[in-house]
């Protein structure tokens, strides 16, 4: 299974989700695959924001690695599932989605128990609780994306 969340820059929320998911797969022992990307090339090949790797790091999640990229038409061939972290990068992942393709999309909130449906709110221009309030939310949905899946794919 090929997982790809999204967010605007792929520096703060998306690096996130890509940790927070990646440690749940080696957690279960799964065969899957995670990666994260930005609707906008501002960020190109940068690290993480350092907030998004100091809260990571806080919850034994390392994403100093990670380089941030711009989603590609060939993400939708390479990845069954792409979650957003907002409307607006849900829009724009719809908008240059190929015809054809057979790639899920959802907004990662769609699967958070406790606010459905909702943004994942970009924490840039905020601190760091915010960014930790982003961790526990991402968190949260997470665990529930891996479940549904797991559902989904059973058999």
């Amino acid at each position: 299974m090929n997982i790809l969340f999204v967010c605007l820059g792929n520096i703060c929320r998306s690096p996130l989700a890509e940790g927070i998911f990646s440690d749940l797969i080696e957690k279960n022992q799964l065969d899957w695959v995670c990666d994260s990307a930005g609707t906008s090339g501002w960020h190109i090949n940068e690290m993480p924001d350092h907030r998004s790797i100091l809260i990571a790091r806080e919850n034994g999640i390392d994403i100093s690695h990670q380089r941030s990229r711009k989603l590609q038409n060939s993400d939708f061939e390479r990845f069954q599932y792409i979650i957003a972290m907002d409307k607006s990068n849900l829009e724009n992942i719809n908008q240059i989605q190929p015809r054809g393709t057979k790639t899920q999309i959802h907004m990662l909130r769609d699967f958070d128990p406790i606010d459905p449906g909702a943004n994942v709110p970009d924490p840039y221009y905020g601190g760091e609780d915010g960014f930790r309030d982003c961790f526990i939310m991402i968190e949260r949905s997470c665990k529930m994306l891996m479940a549904e899946i797991r559902k989904d794919n059973a058999g």
